[in-house]
């Protein structure tokens, strides 16, 4: 007979929390991963093959599904940046809006335009 199941998701959250650290990561990494595997699927006509198909063998159709099968089979894992590769980016940021401010003629700064 089948294992019984308080809930009607499988696989578990509670088995998908201890594969990540947060509540968060878990949303943003099904999310995402869910987003590639549909794209995958849009694109399998085309013959592009440039996205990993999906890693489990599953009767779930939804990209979703297929995502936190992944996650709870171990086969997606979350990657965090340290902070001086955010630092890094974002700097390149400021430096792009400041470039664009220039040339539209605005303020680099973001100090009263009256006091000039």
């Amino acid at each position: 007979m089948a294992d019984p199941r308080n809930t009607m998701m499988d696989p578990a959250i509670e088995d998908l929390l201890d594969k990540v650290d947060s509540k968060f990561t878990l949303v943003t990494l099904a999310a995402k991963r869910g987003r590639q595997v549909n794209s995958y699927f849009s694109q399998l006509g085309e013959g592009l093959g440039a996205i990993v198909p999906p890693q489990v063998a599953s009767i779930a159709r939804k990209p979703l599904s297929i995502a936190l099968e992944e996650i709870a089979a171990g086969k997606v894992e979350a990657v965090f940046h340290e902070e001086d590769e955010v630092e890094d980016e974002t700097g390149e940021a400021e430096t792009r809006q400041g470039e664009q401010a220039e040339a539209f003629g605005e303020p680099e700064s973001g100090g009263d335009p009256e006091a000039g």
